[in-house]
């Protein structure tokens, strides 16, 4: 139901879909902004500003990352499942816009948990609302095609990727 095939996606994503060995994401799905609440449950506030390098996010910067990859494929994944064939524009997560005018290193780890579970539950319902030719509509993002269900692949994956980081380079 959720294993996308080769043509669904560009082959950049793969390495987020090879973190997901479900064939129904679901659980997972609901089951993950407690998994990344409890990878952090103990870290002090001032944690939060640290990053393992120079020049690499902070582990607040990295959390609104998270969210705001979770809104922007969760846009493609709305715009596709409903059909809309109008290509979708591509996004600089680099751009130093998005980490710099987050704020996220003003606001606290609760504040920034709760964004994030906020939308992942609407996403769960939007994706609870999908039946198999919604989730294997393909679209167009960043001058790829791109399917509904390996847009929700790569939401799970890509938080599972950064929890990979932030475990080895960061809470370690």
């Amino acid at each position: 139901m959720f294993k996308p095939e080769a043509a669904e996606f560009n082959p950049y994503y793969g390495k987020y879909l090879d973190l997901v060995p479900e064939a129904d994401i679901r659980e997972a799905f609901v089951a993950q902004p407690a998994e990344l609440r409890e990878a952090m449950k103990d870290l002090p506030e001032d944690r939060g500003t640290f990053a393992y390098d120079e020049g690499k996010w902070t582990i607040k910067e990295v959390i609104s990352h998270l969210t705001d990859c979770e809104r922007i494929f969760a846009y493609r994944m709305h715009r596709i499942s409903r059909g809309d064939t109008t290509p979708i524009e591509g996004f600089d997560q680099e751009n130093p816009g998005y980490t710099t005018f987050s704020h996220a290193n003003e606001r606290t780890f609760a504040n920034l948990f709760d964004e994030f579970d906020l939308i992942r539950q609407a996403n769960c319902l939007m994706l609870d609302s999908m039946d198999e030719a919604d989730l294997k509509r393909i679209g167009t993002a960043n001058d790829s095609p791109i399917s509904v269900r390996a847009l929700a692949g790569i939401m799970l994956g890509h938080v599972r990727h950064h929890l990979n980081i932030l475990k080895e380079r960061y809470l370690a």
